[in-house]
């Protein structure tokens, strides 16, 4: 009987060692953790300091490279401070991309573009004749793609371009960046778009502020694709963002959404009811923005699908057809198109491309795994690209 009293109390002992070390480390989880998140603001804080340090300390062009920083020497641009009133009234349009040359302009001043060669920050400078630093700004939206790091993703410039946007006979600066980000197996790249407005110099003294309203509706409703669209919005009041916010068919056609009338049609979705695929663009700058909405027989938007992605421009719709591709008996609706996009050699290009939209409870989820495996060319057509993707999943049918 003791022994059996002296056994249980021993193993009542050893769990309640257990138990109280378990709460131990339930108590040091938090503060484990509160440790590592401030060892990595830490670490934050004294790569920031480095990085300021550099950063501050160039007073000339020949400091840039010196402090860490690398040129892109093929985005150098010469730069007038005032807009003269001929340019004011043209519209503009962006410069070349390519090397710039090095001749006097009238100011003397030229912008300079440079990378930080350890956490990819871009940096923006101002330099006079003789290479002395007027205006250096890191203050950029591309360098806060990942909030709260000093590294961020290796970038290249897409476009710089000039122009006078708020009315004030001042030079103000477009800056495009782009990019890449990991979907799936494959790379992708995506713009940001940012506008430096000037203030009028003082005493030499070149100042640009940036409006972080206007970077952020630029680049969350897609207007950040080129420097023509950029200016259409900033300078000339035109937006995007009621593609993506309207409710309301009517609300679409008051902002002067152009419906491609051959192409809209009313189909049964299930559950979802008896919807109208209406399919239209938005022209900005020199640009037709492709939406495709579902919409009820009240008028309201069940659905807004965006099948445009990255490209600039729809070139010409070639179609959309509504069928069960998934094999789960509810239809689901698929679009081909022709797109134009500027290429990685700044010229006009024009390529074939479809989405693929499967219908589930409550909408439409586009499709990732097809677009991963199969890329459609110049012949495919409609019927080629359903049979495709039904075969993926594994099923065909002669009669739908």
């Amino acid at each position: 009987m003791r022994q059996r009293f002296l056994e249980r109390a021993h193993m009542m002992k050893r769990r309640t060692r257990i138990l109280a070390g378990a709460c131990i480390a339930m108590l040091l989880a938090p503060r484990l953790m509160v440790e590592a998140d401030n060892l990595t603001t830490d670490n934050t804080r004294e790569q920031y300091e480095e990085y300021s340090g550099r950063f501050a300390s160039i007073t000339s062009r020949s400091d840039i490279t010196e402090k860490g920083f690398e040129i892109v020497e093929s985005q150098i641009f010469p730069f007038e401070p005032e807009v003269m009133p001929e340019e004011a009234e043209d519209s503009g349009t962006e410069p070349d991309t390519g090397a710039a040359s090095d001749e006097e302009t009238s100011s003397g001043i030229f912008l300079i573009p440079a990378f930080d060669r350890m956490y990819h920050r871009l940096a923006l400078f101002l330099t006079d004749s003789d290479g002395n630093i007027l205006y250096k700004t890191d203050q950029l939206e591309t360098n806060s793609r990942v909030r709260g790091q000093m590294e961020q993703p290796e970038q290249e410039i897409a476009s710089i371009a000039f122009q006078d946007l708020n009315g004030d006979m001042c030079t103000d600066i477009i800056l495009i960046t782009t990019s890449q980000y990991q979907d799936g197996d494959s790379l992708k790249k995506y713009k940001v778009g940012d506008v430096l407005f000037q203030t009028a110099p003082e005493s030499g003294m070149y100042q640009f502020f940036r409006d972080y309203r206007i970077s952020d509706k630029l680049n969350r409703f897609g207007m950040n694709k080129n420097a023509k669209s950029i200016t259409a919005f900033v300078r000339d009041g035109y937006s995007t963002e009621f593609l993506y916010t309207a409710v309301t068919l009517k609300e679409l056609k008051q902002h002067h959404f152009q419906m491609i009338s051959e192409q809209c049609y009313t189909r049964t979705f299930g559950k979802l009811g008896k919807l109208q695929v209406v399919p239209g663009t938005y022209r900005i700058a020199d640009y037709d923005v492709f939406m495709i909405y579902l919409v009820n027989e009240q008028g309201d938007i069940v659905s807004a699908l965006q099948p445009m992605g990255d490209y600039d421009n729809l070139y010409a719709l070639k179609g959309i057809n509504c069928r069960d591709i998934d094999g789960d008996g509810l239809k689901d609706i698929v679009v081909l198109a022709k797109y134009s996009y500027e290429d990685e050699n700044h010229k006009l290009a024009v390529a074939s491309d479809y989405s693929i939209y499967y219908q589930r409870t409550g909408g439409f989820s586009a499709d990732t795994e097809i677009k991963g495996k199969y890329q459609c060319s110049e012949e495919d057509t409609m019927q080629i690209l359903v049979e495709k993707a039904r075969a993926y999943w594994g099923w065909k049918t002669d009669n739908d």
